[in-house]
């Protein structure tokens, strides 16, 4: 046999034995492979924290590693569409941000629909805090707002993004306190609290564990909370209510999604090993200690939550007349 038959000849045999072993892997029972989490933020804010604390156990539990991968901007549509765009065997799954699910969609428009995404489990519930930099001479709501409208338009607030859950509480707070301010879109949490942190901003929202180690060393001070209790791990700072504003009442969820057609049982072997995870005292303590809530719902309970979260902000941003910059 000359050279040239003998490579196509063995081309051939390695192309025969592949059939099988790919068709194996399909019927091989879920997951056979890695799995990728996407996050539609970047680095370093609390939804790329929540998917690192359940990628890690989420994996062990399966057998197979979970690769976070972060795809920010486009306030989180780059992730959802790709979401949406992937193949529905529960080999790519979205960590999502409430903002990004239930706000976004209705000031600006996307390239996914919230029937793009099944629901998995929700993950985390978190209040805002309304933090301000080390050298903002503030601490606490009625000082910010005294500061703010003796400095009109000069006070800086960063955003995870335009039409960002934090780009509409800080609109909810010039309203209600009667204050201007300038909005600074960022691409995540990470880089606005970089600046933030940097002095090249004010102040900012969000989710309490990216900034607890900061509010610890006193680079950041945390003056308001945004939910209806005070925080067991910062207990001296008030609510907003308490502070004066009982309509900033602006909390986040971070949950898992797949793609809309992902077959029921990979999404009730996801949904049962997440619930797992989430009731361990270890993943409690954790969400804890950042500030947040294991907050676990199944499918069903997390579809209907996040119906009932679009038509409440719907309401809110139509009242208040909110735009992407």
């Amino acid at each position: 046999m000359n050279p040239t038959r003998r490579r196509v000849t063995a081309v051939a045999i390695a192309a025969a034995l592949l059939v099988p072993l790919q068709a194996a892997q399909a019927q091989a029972p879920y997951p056979n492979k890695p799995i990728t989490m996407l996050v539609g933020a970047a680095p370093g804010g609390t939804t790329d924290i929540a998917a690192r604390m359940l990628a890690e156990p989420l994996g062990k539990a399966l057998g197979q590693t979970v690769v976070v991968d972060n795809r920010s901007g486009a306030s989180g549509a780059l992730a959802a569409v790709a979401t949406k765009r992937a193949e529905p065997d529960g080999y790519t799954i979205l960590m999502q941000y409430s903002g990004y699910h239930v706000i976004t969609p209705h000031i600006q428009k996307a390239a996914w629909d919230l029937k793009d995404l099944r629901p998995v489990a929700n993950v985390l519930t978190a209040p805002q805090l309304i933090v301000v930099r080390e050298g903002v001479p503030v601490k606490t709501v009625a000082e910010l707002v005294a500061h703010a409208k003796k400095n009109p338009g000069k006070l800086s607030f960063a955003s995870s993004g335009n039409g960002s859950l934090q780009h509409v509480t800080g609109v909810m707070l010039e309203q209600q306190a009667g204050i201007q301010m300038i909005h600074v879109p960022y691409k995540g949490t990470g880089p606005a609290l970089q600046d933030l942190l940097g002095g090249q901003v004010d102040l900012t929202f969000g989710t309490p564990p990216p900034f607890m180690p900061f509010i610890a060393s006193g680079k950041l001070r945390a003056v308001a909370v945004t939910g209806k209790e005070r925080l067991s791990s910062l207990p001296d700072v008030p609510t907003a209510t308490q502070a004066g504003l009982p309509q900033l009442d602006a909390g986040s969820w971070f949950a898992v999604f797949a793609p809309a057609k992902t077959p029921q049982a990979v999404v009730d072997k996801l949904t049962a090993e997440i619930q797992k995870i989430m009731a361990t005292p270890e993943f409690k303590k954790k969400a804890a200690e950042l500030g947040a809530t294991a907050d676990y719902m199944n499918p069903q309970q997390l579809q209907a939550h996040s119906d009932a979260e679009f038509q409440r902000w719907g309401k809110v941003i139509g009242s208040a007349k909110i735009q992407a910059d």
